[in-house]
């Protein structure tokens, strides 16, 4: 088998897939959690709520594997269990069925706890010279800095 030669360092290569296992296990989890809400939402917003849960999840789902195919493409293997998601995540399970306005504050939080995750990850893959990191890490900050905003403005 070829060795992995793609002008990285092989200590930077494993600093920066330790970032995006985080990133990986936050979104795996916001997915988790945005999905359950989407099922579980109810209230005069219920409609509107349902079909924006729905929106949010399907581009979770998308991101995940974009993030899990990156820590391949480093070299490194990907976590995939439930086990070491919850290891890995800054985002905590919520428990029971909270009512519409929590289920729009813990996405809004999630999501920018996401945004952060990101920006550990924009900083290491910078350092690192890895432009193609840096590249997935800022798309995903710009996309949950905006879904936050449009949550927020959901409970003001």
């Amino acid at each position: 088998m070829t060795q992995i030669d793609i002008g990285i360092k092989e200590q930077d290569r494993v600093e920066i897939a330790e970032g995006l296992k985080r990133l990986l296990a936050d979104s795996y989890t916001l997915y988790l959690q945005t999905h359950n809400f989407h099922w579980n939402v109810v209230g005069p917003q219920f409609r509107d709520l349902h079909l924006m849960f729905e929106e949010h999840y399907t581009e979770l789902a998308t991101a995940v594997d974009d993030i899990a195919e990156r820590i391949r493409a480093l070299d490194v293997p990907a976590p995939g269990t439930y086990q070491e998601f919850a290891r890995l995540s800054s985002i905590r399970e919520v428990e029971g069925v909270p009512s519409a306005r929590d289920m729009v504050d813990l996405l809004t939080v999630g999501h920018e706890q996401v945004v952060k995750t990101c920006r550990d990850v924009l900083k290491v893959s910078q350092e690192a010279g890895d432009e193609s990191t840096s590249a997935l890490a800022s798309d995903r900050m710009r996309i949950h800095e905006k879904t936050a905003w449009m949550l927020r403005a959901l409970n003001q």
